[in-house]
């Protein structure tokens, strides 16, 4: 099977000290796991809102391949702008980006991957589809539900418990542990692996 073409790895969080360790910052822990893996550094874009990260992703066989990682800093509900603004800027369509994020549907420490789709509440992804359309790839990280929609603000801007820490940070190296079998063998391996970890 042949491997899936990506050129663009977005998490999506809120940029600060404030926010960092929030479940709502999921998706940039899993953008900072995959610099940390292949030796990438963010540096600061300012012309395109984010900080940014190369990095090579070795598969099997030897091959390897050049993928960007971007944290916006625009805040969660104007993320769109700076994807939109640097998958422009490197030619790169929307099924060549992947986008991860806190899933509050998803228990926690489960991840899943998928193609398109809605927003779901999610305003990250609500202005992403906005900026580049919906079909682009998500990684989803599972933070749980807190039970009722109005507890919801509070619920993904705080700190989640350590043993629901753990499985969130489980779950984002399980996501990252699939993606060299995504890029090398393509979306259907990539799941079958990662929907199986739970």
């Amino acid at each position: 099977m042949a491997g899936k073409s990506l050129k663009l790895i977005v998490g999506l969080g809120n940029p600060g000290e404030k926010y960092a360790r929030t479940r709502h910052n999921a998706g940039f822990w899993f953008a900072d796991e995959l610099a940390r893996r292949y030796g990438g550094v963010f540096r600061a874009e300012s012309r395109h809102q984010g900080d940014m990260a190369r990095v090579r992703v070795s598969l099997e066989g030897g091959t390897e391949v050049d993928v960007l990682l971007l944290k916006p800093t625009t805040y969660m509900n104007k993320s769109g702008g700076s994807i939109s603004s640097l998958a422009n800027f490197y030619k790169v369509s929307p099924d060549e980006v992947l986008v991860a994020h806190d899933e509050l549907d998803l228990p926690v420490g489960v991840a899943r991957l998928k193609l398109g789709g809605g927003h779901g509440g999610h305003n990250g992804l609500r202005d992403t589809i906005t900026t580049i359309g919906a079909d682009f790839w998500r990684m989803r990280l599972g933070i749980g539900h807190p039970g009722h929609k109005d507890l919801v603000h509070d619920y993904v801007l705080q700190r989640a418990p350590f043993d629901q820490e753990r499985a969130i940070e489980i779950a984002v190296n399980n996501a990252a542990d699939v993606l060299p079998v995504l890029l090398a063998q393509g979306a259907e391996k990539a799941m079958n692996r990662l929907h199986t970890q739970d």
